[in-house]
């Protein structure tokens, strides 16, 4: 039996897709140089792409687009001064912390952060070259206007954090807080965690040349992060889809026993 030669042949247009989609694998690890394969493969798939993993990992492998990345430990969850709360449901236990950096000039600057353990998303990123309680305060308002009142705060013992018309106005405010243990950043991993990424996938790769630059490039990140960057721990949807899936329709309350759908998930992983 002969076959003929065009057997032998990859169509046009399959090349073509494969052409296509190389490209776009390649586009997309050099927008995202910090996100790993399978990352990258799922945000090929919400672009409509069959494609597996595998074959992502394959090409990036080619063409030296794979991530390197140190092994870490993971790290346990301490005891903490206040009662333990592990978050089961929006708002239910929010984070705080601050992380520096510098401007072009060599200014230092901090970034005051919070954080919806749940749901994983980033409620606020407020660059200042200082930060007082009152900066604080304002900040927290800013960010129950916009996502509601969280029921626990956890945070380490910085100054601005203890500080009386801090926990004054919290406890006006009905929020318990959740104090570590000073020196165990461990027990506050989800922040810990939200840092590394932050300074993984931005403040490594970005020079600011001014703390305005600062506020403005921070916050288009945190936008990303929300609603593009898929998230392992939610099964590699993003935070606000993650938050949107688990919320009840026409404004009804949550429901709480809905706990992400029986994931085992792992609060520091990437």
């Amino acid at each position: 039996m002969r076959l003929q030669a065009s057997t032998f042949y990859k169509s046009p247009r399959r090349s073509a897709e494969a052409q296509r989609l190389r490209e776009v694998i390649e586009r997309l690890s050099w927008k995202h140089p910090r996100y790993g394969y399978r990352r990258i493969a799922v945000m090929l798939q919400r672009e409509g792409w069959k494609v597996g993993k595998d074959r992502v990992q394959r090409h990036r492998r080619r063409e030296g687009l794979q991530m390197k990345r140190r092994q870490r430990k993971m790290r346990r969850l301490g005891l903490s001064t206040a009662e333990r709360q592990r978050a089961t449901h929006p708002r239910h236990v929010w984070t705080w912390d601050i992380i520096q950096d510098r401007t072009e000039s060599g200014s230092a600057f901090k970034m005051l952060t919070i954080l919806d353990e749940w749901s994983r998303e980033c409620l606020k990123i407020w660059p200042a070259w200082s930060i007082r309680a009152v900066d604080v305060i304002e900040q927290w308002q800013e960010a129950m206007k916009e996502y509601g009142e969280p029921e626990h705060l956890r945070s380490d013992n910085g100054s601005e954090f203890i500080a009386y018309a801090v926990q004054d106005w919290l406890k006006g405010n009905a929020v318990r807080t959740i104090y570590i243990t000073p020196g165990s950043p461990w027990e506050n991993p989800y922040i810990e965690s939200f840092h590394d990424k932050l300074r993984n996938e931005l403040l490594n790769r970005e020079i600011f040349s001014s703390l305005q630059e600062a506020r403005v490039v921070t916050e288009d990140w945190r936008c990303q992060y929300n609603d593009e960057r898929p998230h392992s721990s939610l099964g590699y949807k993003s935070p606000s889809r993650f938050a949107a899936d688990f919320a009840a329709p026409s404004g009804a309350a949550i429901n709480h026993n809905n706990n992400r759908a029986g994931l085992t998930l792992q609060p520091v992983h990437q």
